[in-house]
């Protein structure tokens, strides 16, 4: 008998969620990453929750109605995670003609059957907070609802999940040799002890590594693959109103400005194909240039290539001849032939469309194993069994009962953990309970829970996966956690 019945390869959004959905259907399930979680491009995505007006614009509305619908299963599962924004597309001369937008959004209103996020409008910008940080050409705009969401802790709490339904998640663990017959056979190296497992089935899920890890480690033929390379910049904020702008590029892209970690702000994305290591991608100059650029044609506020603070950059993997349809739903094969143990690869796909992807890709084992009935799309993430219009009630219960919690730190740590914030917290009646501080947020109590829960092993797991942390926290005390860290592994 095998010692699992699903073995995984790989950390990212992709891994985790068919971790989560197959233990929760009663399958015994283990998932190796070499890194850390969502090291990859997982953490690199645009952090939108959407249905896409540029796929809804090449007129593909099946893709834009399920993404829309998975919009709605996140706020309802990740409410903690996943925030309802105003997005802002201001009327440019040189672009789209004003009334094609406008009957773009209605459109997409009719088919997101919006419930409680409000409907698309038209704004004077001149007398409406979204102009205020544009240039004064601009007078009118088109606002219309979706989502934000924090990727790099949505990939942690589907794995968090995962292990609470029983799958063994194990990272910095590489699978070095997968010999196939009846059942997998996994030869791995785990925190630098060499293992040996098997599993009656095995998934594929390594990202940007997809072809280099089915020749050299399955040793069975890839499928005809390319690798796309996306990225973000990060600059200090440029606007103080709470919504996200879409800006119409002159090359016809949408380039998306967000409020990102509360004093700053995102923008991206630029994409194109990539060649070269993925674990040392970088962003060019000409690609940070271009952000520049798109952001200065709408900002009133100048952004120059000095003025970025960091750059978001990642690369997956996506089948050549439908690169774009695969950036936004993914591939997926499978492979079953008799007498050969079942090999699912999966790669590419957006955040809003990951938890139906991998509710797809564990159905079709269903021929293989008894399954429990599909679950996802009800069952809350941890911590957010709340309703996402509670929010700010939660942020406010978390400041009434621990009164020591400034007004920024509550909001980043119910947006972090939601209803679990008592784990780190507890009956804490100062901040000194919570043992070292770290910079003025991060507590020596929450990086023990991050070790002990969330697989976090080294300081960057922490400051730029499970926080952001990292923008802000001066470099004495980064070298202080560091040592904390050390000591307490």
């Amino acid at each position: 008998m095998a010692d699992y019945d699903l073995a995984i390869l790989g950390g990212g959004l992709n891994g985790v969620s068919i971790a989560r959905d197959a233990s929760g259907r009663g399958l015994r399930v283990i998932l190796l990453e070499q890194g850390d979680l969502g090291s990859g491009a997982s953490s690199a995505s645009p952090r939108l929750i959407h249905g896409d007006l540029s796929v809804l614009e090449r007129r593909d509305f099946f893709r834009v109605r399920a993404a829309l619908s998975e919009r709605d299963v996140w706020l309802n599962i990740a409410p903690h995670l996943v925030r309802p924004m105003r997005f802002a597309i201001p009327a440019h001369a040189d672009e789209r003609q004003p009334w094609v937008l406008r009957a773009w959004l209605l459109l997409y209103d009719r088919i997101g059957a919006r419930r409680r996020l409000p409907a698309s409008a038209t704004v004077d910008v001149t007398h409406h907070p979204v102009g205020d940080a544009l240039k004064r050409p601009f007078g009118t705009a088109f606002e219309y609802s979706d989502c934000v969401v924090d990727d790099s802790r949505l990939v942690v709490l589907n794995a968090v999940d995962a292990a609470e339904r029983g799958a063994d998640i194990r990272t910095g663990a590489r699978c070095v040799r997968a010999d196939r017959s009846d059942i997998w056979r996994l030869v791995m190296i785990d925190r630098g002890h060499r293992k040996i497992v098997t599993a009656r089935a095995l998934v594929n899920a390594t990202g940007a590594w997809t072809a280099s890890v089915a020749d050299t480690v399955l040793r069975v033929p890839a499928p005809p693959l390319g690798t796309t390379q996306i990225g973000q910049i990060v600059v200090r904020r440029l606007f103080d109103s709470d919504n996200v702008y879409v800006f119409q590029n002159n090359d016809r892209r949408l380039i998306f400005a967000s409020p990102y970690e509360r004093d700053f702000t995102l923008i991206g994305t630029v994409g194109h194909p990539f060649r070269g290591d993925p674990a040392i991608v970088a962003m060019g100059a000409g690609d940070v240039a271009y952000l520049c650029d798109a952001a200065n044609r709408y900002f009133r506020e100048r952004v120059e290539t000095s003025d970025v603070l960091r750059v978001v950059s990642g690369v997956n993997s996506v089948m050549g001849a439908s690169a774009r349809g695969a950036l936004r739903d993914g591939s997926m094969s499978f492979d079953a032939r008799r007498g050969k143990a079942p090999l699912l690869t999966i790669f590419g796909g957006d955040i809003t469309t990951a938890r139906l992807r991998a509710e797809r890709a564990v159905t079709k084992l269903t021929a293989f194993y008894p399954m429990l009935p599909r679950w996802t799309a009800k069952t809350p993430l941890p911590g957010g069994d709340f309703d996402w219009a509670k929010f700010e009630d939660e942020v406010d219960e978390a400041r009434a009962r621990w009164k020591f919690l400034g007004e920024h730190q509550a909001r980043r740590m119910v947006a972090a953990y939601g209803s679990r914030l008592v784990s780190i917290l507890g009956e804490a009646k100062e901040k000194s309970d919570l043992g070292p501080a770290f910079g003025p947020e991060l507590t020596g109590a929450e990086v023990c829970y991050l070790m002990a829960k969330e697989w976090a092993r080294f300081p960057d797991d922490i400051l730029w996966r499970r926080s952001k942390l990292g923008l802000t926290m001066p470099a004495a005390d980064r070298e202080a956690l560091a040592a904390f860290m050390a000591a307490g592994s």
